[in-house]
């Protein structure tokens, strides 16, 4: 098999609209999630998320969306805001890998896999909505392809000449880490040389907000201080904080990186899958798919599992899911206490399908910088004898990371990084 390393970043985040400042702000212990202001939530249970900042949206970050950057007023048109998001985070990270024109063959070895939960569901609502009131006379001929989720490798396979595999994952919320996931064994199996992979999500709208507090999965109870209702792992947990964004990254066949002089931030070693078989929104409450995807990913990347330095876990802030996945890590970890674990969902809340790529990105970067990312609002912990890096970013040494995505219908994915030797 190929191996597999990781030669760009790209991203769109609630804390900022690409990756050096999020991660910044991520280590100074800054929160993306706001009330929202962009559309009224008066009649909501849940009034808050995680939002890319932009011009409709309460935020500190020093730049503000601006899609015009990106694609014309023409095209802005014909496509929902996570496909947007996808082609930011995208022109990032090709910037980032060096990458810029492609020749025809090397185009034919390049491809994409871009996963999102939900996809076009602000298009989906709106036309809806309008062919209510106005009548089917006045649907757009570009919503379908507006609301598609492969839309998003679409359109930047179209943007970027990449002829090689497209595809695309729905996975719920592990489908950006199953995108990265999947891209890797493309490689791997010489199918392509280089993959654009990660995930993008936009569902913060009045339908994505209403359905997710319907069933009971969004925090409540502090719509008066935003900043702290995302606390995985804290007792007073009630839900997860809803957020969009996208992240990428561009993976390479190792050689063909190396012919190239691409800088390196780590390499793909592990990847596991499993099912719950269980429910359909409930995790295990022993965690045992969360623990079988993590064994998988172990055993395919041949360590063991106190060789991990750090762990990003899904961490949503959910009482259930919280519980689940800390059961799983405890097992699998063994009594072993050298491994820190902690939740970026604390900060940025939960991107949904866009959700595990980001939080890969944020575990290459804790490999690059030896520092791993607190758990926010994590004052009253679940009793546990892993390290949960409360409050507070730490030093320390990062070697192997371990990143993890859960979503609805037990679907798990667990990612392995190791720094490049």
């Amino acid at each position: 098999m190929k191996r597999v390393v990781v030669t760009g970043l790209g991203m769109v985040s609630p804390l900022a609209t690409n990756v050096k400042e999020t991660w910044q702000r991520l280590l100074n212990c800054e929160s993306g999630i706001k009330k929202i202001v962009s559309f009224d939530v008066s009649d909501l249970s849940s009034q808050i998320a995680g939002q890319v900042p932009s011009e409709h949206v309460e935020q500190k970050s020093s730049t503000l969306f601006d899609p015009l950057k990106y694609v014309t007023s023409k095209e802005l048109n014909r496509m929902d805001t996570f496909i947007l998001y996808a082609i930011a985070a995208t022109t990032e990270a090709m910037a980032d890998a060096g990458i810029s024109e492609l020749g025809d063959e090397e185009k034919e070895r390049s491809g994409v896999v871009i996963g999102s939960g939900i996809g076009g569901l602000p298009a989906i609502y709106n036309t809806s909505l309008n062919l209510h009131d106005n009548g089917a006379r006045r649907v757009s001929p570009f919503f379908i392809p507006s609301s598609l989720i492969n839309l998003a490798s679409g359109h930047v396979s179209i943007r970027f000449g990449l002829k090689g595999p497209n595809h695309a994952v729905v996975t719920a919320c592990a489908s950006g880490s199953h995108a990265i996931g999947d891209a890797a064994r493309i490689i791997q199996v010489g199918a392509a040389d280089m993959m654009v992979a990660g995930g993008a999500e936009a569902a913060v709208c009045r339908l994505g907000v209403s359905g997710f507090a319907a069933a009971r999965a969004l925090s409540t109870s502090r719509n008066d201080c935003p900043e702290e209702a995302s606390r995985p792992w804290d007792k007073s947990r009630d839900g997860f904080v809803i957020a969009e964004g996208s992240g990428i990254v561009i993976l390479e066949e190792l050689e063909h990186a190396k012919k190239r002089g691409a800088k390196i931030y780590g390499e793909v070693i592990g990847y596991g899958m499993s099912g719950d078989a269980y429910h359909i929104t409930a995790p295990c409450a022993d965690g045992d798919g969360a623990y079988r995807a993590m064994k998988n990913a172990i055993n395919s990347a041949n360590i063991n599992a106190e060789d991990i330095d750090y762990i990003n876990a899904h961490g949503t802030s959910t009482p259930a899911g919280d519980k689940g996945e800390l059961t799983a890590v405890e097992r699998i970890l063994n009594g072993c206490r050298g491994t820190s674990m902690s939740s970026t969902k604390s900060a940025i809340g939960h991107l949904l399908g866009a959700a595990g790529a980001v939080e890969a990105i944020f575990s290459l970067l804790a490999i690059r910088d030896q520092v791993v990312p607190a758990t926010l609002n994590l004052h009253d912990a679940e009793e546990t004898f892993v390290d949960l890096v409360p409050l507070q970013p730490r030093e320390r040494k990062v070697k192997i990371a371990m990143s993890n995505s859960f979503g609805f219908g037990g679907t798990n994915a667990s990612l392995i990084f190791k720094a490049f030797e």
